[in-house]
Order: structure tokens, then sequence, then C-alpha cells
């Protein structure tokens, strides 16, 4: 008995370190998370693909058999909600994709057409989109400038081509206009070649600028309804549209 009580007790189990213990939940929380990664990655790629095709065949039909603006609405729309269901790597890798696939199609050429300045704008729309983050004036006006930067390439692009200077082309029709607005107006005064051209800017810009206010009305009221919503609308756009939402 003497013996027995003499041994040492059994040492009790000590508690993990604090560092072990926080690693060993760093790398359960990884081991769980990883599979999840990998069962999303088909996923992604395959909303990639489809959504970056669908750009293209939009784009390729409206090029052929064009409905006015009906389609040309839809242009930067896939791409944005390829940014807005995963994020950026993805919507540039849709942009990518759909000049890739257009450049197959039809030339080179006219993918750089879509991918300038509606590729860009689709992730741009979709950045500016992601997580209600910005209003929609900021959206628009910067969609709007890249949208005339695409307009002058656009131009440059089809004179290169062509041989021939297109602005001068623009430039005759903007004159005409104006010189119907004098003409309306009474005034005997004749536009000069300086007034014709900020004219012309101004268009462009007006033009593109009621192009987005259109693409943001359609893509408010189809996200709204896929589950991924944007930015919202100033209040008069709802009371306008009838749209609570």
């Amino acid at each position: 008995m003497s013996i027995l009580n003499s041994l040492p007790d059994e040492p009790e189990d000590e508690p993990a370190p604090e560092s072990e213990t926080s690693t060993n939940h760093w790398l359960d929380k990884q081991q769980l998370t990883r599979p999840q990664l990998k069962a999303d990655t088909p996923l992604r790629l395959v909303e990639t693909a489809f959504l970056a095709s669908t750009a293209s065949l939009i784009w390729f039909i409206n090029f052929y058999f064009p409905l006015g603006p009906v389609l040309r609405i839809f242009f930067p729309v896939p791409i944005a909600l390829v940014y807005l269901r995963w994020d950026k790597r993805a919507a540039w890798m849709a942009a990518l994709t759909s000049g890739l696939l257009l450049t197959v199609l039809m030339g080179p050429a006219r993918s750089l057409l879509f991918v300038m300045p509606y590729g860009f704008m689709g992730v741009l729309l979709g950045a500016a989109w992601y997580r209600r983050r910005v209003p929609w004036i900021v959206s628009i006006t910067l969609g709007t400038l890249l949208g005339t930067l695409g307009v002058f390439f656009r131009l440059w692009l089809l004179s290169v081509l062509s041989g021939e200077d297109l602005w001068i082309y623009v430039i005759t029709q903007v004159s005409d206009f104006i010189e119907w607005v004098f003409l309306k107006l009474s005034l005997l005064a004749s536009p000069s070649v300086f007034l014709i051209q900020i004219g012309a800017i101004a268009l462009i810009v007006l033009n593109n600028f009621i192009y987005l206010f259109v693409v943001h009305i359609a893509a408010w009221l189809l996200f709204d309804r896929l589950g991924n919503p944007i930015s919202r609308p100033p209040h008069w756009v709802q009371v306008l549209m009838d749209y609570e939402g």
C-alpha cells in the first residue's frame, strides 16, 4: 500500500495552447470552405460562358437582323449580370469570351466594335451596381463617358478601314440640323464650324445619356426578378414606372 501511495498521480490533460487551437480551427474552416469553392467553380464557368455567349448572340442578331433599339438595350446587360452573380474576374472573362466568340463569327473588326464600348460597359455597370453602392446618376454619367469614347473609337476604326473620314459625315448631318434650327428661329447668321463640332459632341453625349438611362431601367426591372437587384433608382422614376421594389 505504501508503494502504491507513493506513486505519482497521472498528469491531467492540459488544454492545448491558444495558438494551436486557433490554428486547428482555421484548418477546419479551410477544409469546410474548400469543397464549397470547388463545387461553385463549375457553376461559375457555366454561367460565365452562357452569359458571354448570350451577349455575343444579341450583338450578332442585331447586326444582321436589326430590331431597332430593343436588342441594343441589352448589349452590356449579360456581362453586368456576371459581375453581380460572381465577381469582376468572371465579368472580365465574360467580356473577353464574348470578344473571342465574335471574332470567330464576324471577324476582329466587328468584335472590337462590341468590346469597345459594350464589353467594357458591362464590367463598369456591374461594378457600379455591385451591392447597390453607386447611385444611378454616377453610374449613368460614367457609362455616358465610356459610350461617348466608344462612338469616337468606332468612327476612328471605321475611318481607318474604309479610308474615309467619317467624322466629316457626322459634321455634315449635324450642320444640316443646326441650320434647320436656325431657320426655325428666324436667325440669319450661319453656324460656325466650332459651334457645329460642339453640337455634334453634345448630341453624342445626350444620345449616350438617354441610352444608359434606358439600360438602367431595363436592368432594374429584369435583375429584381432574377434575384440580383441593382442600385435603387430615384423616387420619381419609381413613381413614373409605378414600381416599388
